[in-house]
């Protein structure tokens, strides 16, 4: 019975393993390009008029980059089930190009959580509400 029950838990443990693991290689097979902000007083197309903000994941050095929609930017993250952290912004380039870059950046600190809808969309939230929204970049 005790040999049965280890043999099952261990299954189980696998399963949920597998199944995160899984979920997570979602975010690293791709660019992604923000389609959603939340919280903004200005209009989407008026944040991000000429070029949208994208992110990318580097599963190995737990490192995202992208583009803030002017200037280049990375920054550390932390996974850990359907938590994510993010690391304050590292040094970029300085042009400017309006409020949208520092909006964009003032909502990756807030991050807390994320999920994929049933579009294959990549959602950052904070707590149970999405305040970044991304779709896949085609290749």
């Amino acid at each position: 019975m005790k040999k049965t029950y280890t043999i099952l838990t261990s299954i189980i443990v696998l399963i949920i393993t597998s199944c995160a693991t899984t979920k997570n290689a979602e975010l690293y097979k791709t660019s992604w390009e923000l389609e959603y902000i939340s919280g903004t007083k200005i209009a989407f197309q008026r944040l991000y008029p000429n070029k949208k903000p994208t992110i990318t994941f580097n599963k190995d050095k737990h490192k995202v980059q992208g583009n803030n929609s002017c200037n280049g930017y990375s920054a550390n993250y932390t996974i850990k089930d359907n938590a994510i952290y993010f690391s304050e912004p590292g040094p970029s380039t300085m042009m400017y190009c309006g409020q949208g870059e520092k909006i964009f950046l003032n909502m990756m600190e807030k991050v807390n959580r994320y999920r994929f809808d049933g579009n294959g969309k990549l959602n950052l939230m904070l707590d149970d509400v999405t305040i970044l929204r991304f779709k896949k970049l085609k290749k």
